[in-house]
């Protein structure tokens, strides 16, 4: 799936804890060429993982909405940072934001839920 990404893509990721939100976008990061450390965003809602200079990667951005009630007492402008045209965005617990209609130029919806023991079933579906 990461192949099809390009700068300005935005895509939203959506299981229950532990489902391997994370997991997945380190690989979707591993597959856009950066190789450096991709940590859950949870308590800094994002992470930008700029590539390396003269490289062909994207920038990266993940954002993890988890501890947002709704954007009703935030401010949208805080994810300017994150949704920029220069990067693919990963947003985990999209649900805050897509209520508040913020998130531009949605490519794909993944979702993740645990099959017993370590299995994972995903589900990726273009929008």
């Amino acid at each position: 799936m990461a192949a099809t990404l390009a700068p300005g893509d935005v895509v939203l990721l959506q299981g229950e804890m532990g489902a391997g939100k994370t997991t997945f976008v380190r690989g979707a990061a591993r597959a856009l060429g950066f190789d450096g450390p991709v940590t859950s965003p949870t308590f800094t809602i994002g992470r930008r993982y700029e590539p390396d200079p003269g490289g062909d990667a994207p920038a990266i951005s993940h954002l993890d909405l988890h501890r947002l009630s709704g954007f009703e007492d935030e401010d949208p402008a805080l994810l300017d940072d994150y949704l920029t045209p220069d990067a693919i965005a990963f947003v985990e617990w999209p649900e805050i934001a897509e209520d508040a209609a913020i998130l531009p130029n949605v490519k794909a919806r993944v979702h993740l839920e645990h099959a017993g023991g370590d299995a994972r079933r995903i589900t990726v579906s273009p929008t």
